[in-house]
């Protein structure tokens, strides 16, 4: 069974609702780098909702950016009750899906193709057509 158009806007309302409360709501230290909420799946009986979260990472290792990581995902950890209550204010609902919070890796991932197929030497497909047009 597909995903459900009253489930598809609550998580954009979701999603919006705890953006803006990364910008302008949250006093938390962990939470004062480049973080943003990429999307937010709710369930069909609307009793979770899973938060992917997008971490800009200034640190250079693996080690330092899962450390980066793992301090947001505490920080929005502690900041439930407070997004929970915001998302209850603005949104009018008889229960308010309980947050999940993972980590997206979706950019590093298509980071990572990007460079495979860097490496292939593959042209681009638009630089193909530009030469056709060109030819004729």
């Amino acid at each position: 069974m597909g995903k459900g158009y009253r489930q598809g806007r609550l998580g954009e309302e979701i999603r919006k609702i705890i953006g803006e409360m990364l910008i302008s709501g949250l006093k938390d230290p962990r939470l004062s780098g480049m973080v943003s909420i990429s999307s937010v799946e709710v369930t069909s009986d609307g009793s979770y909702a899973t938060c992917y979260v997008s971490v800009l990472s200034m640190a250079k290792d693996e080690e330092g950016r899962a450390k980066e990581e793992a301090d947001v995902l505490a920080g929005l950890q502690s900041a439930k009750g407070l997004l929970k209550r915001e998302i209850g204010r603005q949104v009018k609902l008889r229960h308010i899906p309980e947050l999940l919070f993972k980590i997206d890796h979706s950019m590093e991932y298509g980071r990572h193709i990007t460079e495979i197929i860097d490496t292939l030497g593959i042209e681009n497909y638009q630089d193909d057509e530009g030469q056709e047009d060109e030819e004729e």
